[in-house]
Protein backbone atom coordinates (compact mmCIF):
# COMPACT_ATOMS: atom_id res chain seq x y z
CA UNK A 1 0.00 0.00 0.00
CA UNK A 2 1.25 3.31 -0.93
CA UNK A 3 1.53 6.90 1.40
CA UNK A 4 2.25 4.28 4.15
CA UNK A 5 5.62 4.40 6.95
CA UNK A 6 6.67 0.70 6.86
CA UNK A 7 8.58 1.59 10.64
CA UNK A 8 8.36 5.03 12.24
CA UNK A 9 11.04 7.08 12.91
CA UNK A 10 12.70 6.90 9.50
CA UNK A 11 13.82 10.81 7.82
CA UNK A 12 14.38 11.79 4.29
CA UNK A 13 17.24 13.98 3.65
CA UNK A 14 16.32 17.81 3.06
CA UNK A 15 17.90 17.62 -0.57
CA UNK A 16 15.90 15.00 -1.63
CA UNK A 17 12.88 16.82 -0.56
CA UNK A 18 13.85 19.80 -3.31
CA UNK A 19 12.23 17.36 -5.67
CA UNK A 20 8.91 18.09 -4.57
CA UNK A 21 9.04 21.69 -5.45
CA UNK A 22 11.27 20.87 -8.48
CA UNK A 23 8.31 18.35 -9.80
CA UNK A 24 5.92 21.42 -9.63
CA UNK A 25 8.00 22.89 -12.41
CA UNK A 26 6.34 26.15 -12.48
CA UNK A 27 4.04 26.17 -9.63
CA UNK A 28 6.87 25.64 -6.95
CA UNK A 29 4.83 27.87 -4.38
CA UNK A 30 2.21 25.28 -4.69
CA UNK A 31 4.54 22.57 -4.00
CA UNK A 32 6.11 24.64 -1.42
CA UNK A 33 2.48 25.02 -0.15
CA UNK A 34 2.60 21.16 0.32
CA UNK A 35 5.44 20.42 2.25
CA UNK A 36 4.72 23.39 4.90
CA UNK A 37 0.90 22.14 4.94
CA UNK A 38 2.99 19.03 6.23
CA UNK A 39 5.01 20.46 8.92
CA UNK A 40 8.32 20.54 6.31
CA UNK A 41 10.30 23.34 5.80
CA UNK A 42 9.81 26.54 6.87
CA UNK A 43 8.36 28.94 4.53
CA UNK A 44 10.88 31.33 3.40
CA UNK A 45 10.07 35.63 2.39
CA UNK A 46 9.36 34.77 -1.89
CA UNK A 47 6.87 31.84 -0.49
CA UNK A 48 8.83 29.08 -1.34
CA UNK A 49 9.45 26.40 1.53
CA UNK A 50 13.50 26.88 3.09
CA UNK A 51 14.78 23.40 3.71
CA UNK A 52 18.12 22.76 4.86
CA UNK A 53 19.50 20.31 2.53
CA UNK A 54 21.80 18.52 5.39
CA UNK A 55 19.02 18.53 7.42
CA UNK A 56 16.62 15.68 8.14
CA UNK A 57 12.72 15.44 8.04
CA UNK A 58 10.03 12.98 8.80
CA UNK A 59 9.36 10.30 6.17
CA UNK A 60 5.55 10.31 7.32
CA UNK A 61 5.33 13.80 6.88
CA UNK A 62 6.20 13.73 3.10
CA UNK A 63 4.17 10.51 2.34
CA UNK A 64 1.03 12.46 3.76
CA UNK A 65 2.51 15.21 1.12
CA UNK A 66 2.43 12.85 -2.00
CA UNK A 67 -0.79 11.17 -0.07
CA UNK A 68 -2.20 14.90 -0.78
CA UNK A 69 -0.68 15.55 -3.88
CA UNK A 70 -1.95 12.59 -5.95
CA UNK A 71 -5.74 12.85 -4.41
CA UNK A 72 -5.92 16.99 -5.57
CA UNK A 73 -3.80 16.79 -8.26
CA UNK A 74 -3.47 12.72 -9.88
CA UNK A 75 -0.70 10.37 -10.75
CA UNK A 76 1.10 12.71 -13.31
CA UNK A 77 2.27 15.40 -10.91
CA UNK A 78 3.77 12.48 -8.55
CA UNK A 79 5.06 11.19 -11.54
CA UNK A 80 7.34 14.31 -12.24
CA UNK A 81 8.59 14.26 -8.60
CA UNK A 82 10.10 11.05 -9.05
CA UNK A 83 11.36 11.95 -12.21
CA UNK A 84 13.35 15.30 -10.15
CA UNK A 85 15.04 12.78 -7.53
CA UNK A 86 18.07 12.19 -9.51
CA UNK A 87 18.36 16.00 -9.86
CA UNK A 88 18.57 16.40 -6.23
CA UNK A 89 19.15 12.86 -4.06
CA UNK A 90 22.61 11.70 -3.05
CA UNK A 91 23.81 8.91 -5.68
CA UNK A 92 27.20 6.68 -5.68
CA UNK A 93 29.51 7.54 -7.25
CA UNK A 94 30.94 5.30 -10.56
CA UNK A 95 27.30 4.82 -12.72
CA UNK A 96 28.63 4.09 -16.41
CA UNK A 97 25.54 2.70 -17.95
CA UNK A 98 21.77 2.19 -17.32
CA UNK A 99 22.42 -0.80 -15.40
CA UNK A 100 24.60 0.85 -13.23
CA UNK A 101 21.91 3.55 -12.81
CA UNK A 102 19.10 0.98 -12.08
CA UNK A 103 21.33 -1.49 -9.94
CA UNK A 104 22.37 1.14 -7.33
CA UNK A 105 19.24 2.84 -7.39
CA UNK A 106 18.48 1.16 -3.70
CA UNK A 107 21.90 2.01 -2.38
CA UNK A 108 21.19 5.77 -3.12
CA UNK A 109 17.58 5.48 -1.72
CA UNK A 110 18.80 4.45 1.46
CA UNK A 111 21.88 7.05 1.42
CA UNK A 112 19.18 9.38 1.69
CA UNK A 113 17.06 7.93 4.18
CA UNK A 114 17.97 7.46 7.92
CA UNK A 115 16.85 5.40 10.78
CA UNK A 116 17.42 6.24 14.43
CA UNK A 117 19.95 9.18 13.39
CA UNK A 118 21.86 6.65 11.11
CA UNK A 119 21.80 6.74 7.47
CA UNK A 120 20.59 3.54 5.97
CA UNK A 121 23.34 2.93 3.80
CA UNK A 122 27.09 2.42 5.11
CA UNK A 123 29.60 2.86 2.34
CA UNK A 124 32.93 1.64 4.62
CA UNK A 125 31.21 -1.78 6.09
CA UNK A 126 28.76 -1.61 2.54
CA UNK A 127 25.74 -2.27 5.44
CA UNK A 128 21.88 -1.49 4.32
CA UNK A 129 19.34 -0.77 7.36
CA UNK A 130 16.02 -2.34 6.60
CA UNK A 131 12.84 -0.32 7.05
CA UNK A 132 11.77 1.45 3.85
CA UNK A 133 11.66 -1.67 1.48
CA UNK A 134 13.78 -1.51 -1.96
CA UNK A 135 14.18 -1.00 -5.92
CA UNK A 136 15.06 -4.31 -7.46
CA UNK A 137 17.54 -4.86 -10.30
CA UNK A 138 17.07 -8.14 -12.53
CA UNK A 139 18.32 -7.78 -16.07
CA UNK A 140 16.25 -9.58 -18.60
CA UNK A 141 18.58 -11.75 -20.73
CA UNK A 142 19.37 -11.42 -24.15
CA UNK A 143 17.28 -8.60 -24.24
CA UNK A 144 17.42 -4.76 -23.71
CA UNK A 145 15.48 -4.72 -20.65
CA UNK A 146 15.93 -4.96 -16.81
CA UNK A 147 12.74 -5.88 -14.25
CA UNK A 148 12.40 -3.67 -11.12
CA UNK A 149 10.74 -5.52 -8.08
CA UNK A 150 9.63 -1.88 -6.43
CA UNK A 151 8.33 -2.47 -2.50
CA UNK A 152 8.34 0.86 -1.13
CA UNK A 153 5.98 2.95 1.03
CA UNK A 154 5.95 5.65 -1.89
CA UNK A 155 3.40 6.39 -4.70
CA UNK A 156 3.67 3.92 -7.65
CA UNK A 157 4.05 6.44 -10.00
CA UNK A 158 6.57 8.75 -7.74
CA UNK A 159 8.73 5.44 -8.44
CA UNK A 160 7.65 4.89 -12.04
CA UNK A 161 8.96 8.58 -12.71
CA UNK A 162 12.07 7.82 -10.78
CA UNK A 163 12.90 5.01 -12.39
CA UNK A 164 12.24 6.67 -16.11
CA UNK A 165 14.63 9.57 -14.90
CA UNK A 166 17.53 7.07 -13.76
CA UNK A 167 17.05 5.02 -17.21
CA UNK A 168 16.58 8.05 -19.73
CA UNK A 169 19.88 9.21 -18.36
CA UNK A 170 21.90 6.99 -19.74
CA UNK A 171 19.58 5.67 -22.61
CA UNK A 172 17.54 8.79 -23.78
CA UNK A 173 15.14 6.39 -26.05
CA UNK A 174 14.05 4.40 -22.37
CA UNK A 175 11.08 3.75 -20.92
CA UNK A 176 9.14 2.13 -18.18
CA UNK A 177 6.19 0.67 -18.24
CA UNK A 178 3.58 -0.82 -14.84
CA UNK A 179 3.79 -4.30 -14.77
CA UNK A 180 -0.07 -5.20 -14.71
CA UNK A 181 1.04 -8.84 -13.31
CA UNK A 182 1.88 -7.41 -10.27
CA UNK A 183 -0.35 -6.26 -7.43
CA UNK A 184 -0.10 -2.29 -7.51
CA UNK A 185 -0.07 -0.06 -4.61
CA UNK A 186 -2.40 1.57 -5.34
CA UNK A 187 -4.47 -1.21 -5.08
CA UNK A 188 -3.59 -2.05 -1.79
CA UNK A 189 -0.66 -4.24 -3.03
CA UNK A 190 2.49 -4.51 -1.13
CA UNK A 191 4.83 -4.03 -4.28
CA UNK A 192 4.73 -2.96 -8.10
CA UNK A 193 6.85 -4.35 -11.06
CA UNK A 194 8.24 -2.24 -13.78
CA UNK A 195 10.07 -3.11 -17.33
CA UNK A 196 12.70 -0.81 -18.45
CA UNK A 197 13.12 -1.12 -21.75
CA UNK A 198 15.01 0.56 -24.41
Amino acid sequence: MQCVPFEEGIEIKGQTLKSVVDGFNAFAVLGSAYLLDEGIGTRSPNGLVSLDPEGWYSQRSCLLCFQQIGRQLGDGLLMQIGMAIPRNAHFPDGIQNIHDAIRTLDVAYHLNHRKNGRVMWDPSTRRMEEGIGHYGYEPVPGQRKIFSLCNTPYPCAFDQGLLTAMAQRYASNARVTHDNASLCRKLRGDRCGYFISW
